[in-house]
């Protein structure tokens, strides 16, 4: 079977400003791909990260070189050696998913035997900001049961008790994107301690974390930016408690669900979590997620509009996908 593939590049403005420790962004650059054979057509999204060495047009240089293959578009299984982790084969292996469940007439769900997925609760992020700004903002968003907290580095103490002060109620989970120190650790992780947060991710850089092998997790870590795929598993087992699984980072549903398997055999908790995209990115990862211990998928609450048809958000609460959207 030959297949055709087209590759787009798209903008979605972000509602007000997305800020974590490396910056800030006001809209969402995401790039999709559309597969089709000739009956049927499957649809893909990944969002590129410069904290990868990714660039759009390098993503999407990628994307048309798999279109030039000779022998034409290869399956997924070929895929994960054809092409390495990353934005670029998130977006075709998705979609090759798509255009599998769309052709077969099995959808995606019941291919990973979920006979009847249900609605997830996803946390809802707070930017990164001055204790004021956050307790502000977590005082507007205390309706929700689980917040995410982007943290600095310097000042996260009383970023902490702000938000903890603005939410009460909330349930509150941390993300560092790589902020912290030896110097500032301790004094961080009590902070969160003392606010009842449930799980810190990614406080140290990746690759100058082995201080969480000796250091006293009073909150459970979470590994983000230190992991990406399967094979990184073994050198985080004495460092982090948890991972967290992102299709943009293991390159698609086909090494993330290799990922989730093996992770659940080292013991690790799993968040399923995502890049600021639509509800086309997170429709596999919904289904992904639906056993996961943390749920983080909320890009389409953070932009200022979405695609249509896009996932249903109730609140927190995230709807699996229609088949319309995806799978």
């Amino acid at each position: 079977m030959t297949l055709s593939l087209s590759v787009a590049v798209e903008r979605w403005p972000i509602a007000g400003s997305f800020v974590i420790s490396r910056g800030a962004r006001t809209e969402a650059t995401v790039v999709t791909v559309t597969v089709r054979d000739g009956k049927a057509t499957g649809y893909g999204e990944c969002v590129p990260y410069a904290r990868y060495g990714e660039t759009v047009e390098g993503v999407v240089a990628a994307i048309e070189a798999m279109a030039q293959v000779p022998a034409g578009l290869p399956d997924r299984a070929a895929l994960q050696s054809t092409m390495p982790p990353g934005a670029a084969r998130n977006a075709i292996d998705c979609a090759l998913w798509d255009l599998e469940a769309k052709a077969s007439g099995l959808p995606v769900a019941e291919r990973l035997r979920l006979m009847a997925p249900k609605a997830l609760l996803t946390a809802y992020t707070l930017s990164l900001g001055t204790p004021e700004s956050m307790e502000e903002a977590a005082r507007n968003a205390a309706h929700r049961p689980l917040l995410k907290v982007k943290l600095g580095g310097d000042g996260d103490v009383e970023r902490i008790a702000a938000v903890r002060r603005g939410a009460p109620a909330s349930r509150i989970i941390v993300d560092a994107n790589e902020a912290w120190s030896a110097a500032d650790f301790d004094a961080n992780m009590r902070a969160c301690l003392n606010a009842g947060v449930e799980l810190i991710e990614q406080p140290l850089p990746a690759g100058a974390d082995d201080l969480l092998r000796h250091a006293d997790r009073l909150v459970p870590v979470c590994a983000d930016e230190s992991l990406h795929v399967a094979d990184d598993l073994e050198r985080l087992v004495d460092r982090y408690d948890a991972i967290n699984i992102k299709l943009d980072k293991t390159g698609g549903l086909t090494e993330a669900l290799r990922l989730k398997q093996a992770a659940e055999a080292h013991d690790f908790a799993i968040m399923v979590g995502c890049m600021v995209g639509t509800s086309l990115a997170m429709a596999p990862a919904v289904l992904l997620a639906q056993d996961a211990d943390f749920v983080d998928l909320d890009g389409p609450l953070l932009l200022a509009r979405d695609r249509t048809p896009g996932l249903v958000y109730d609140g927190s609460l995230v709807s699996p996908p229609s088949r319309s959207l995806w799978g």
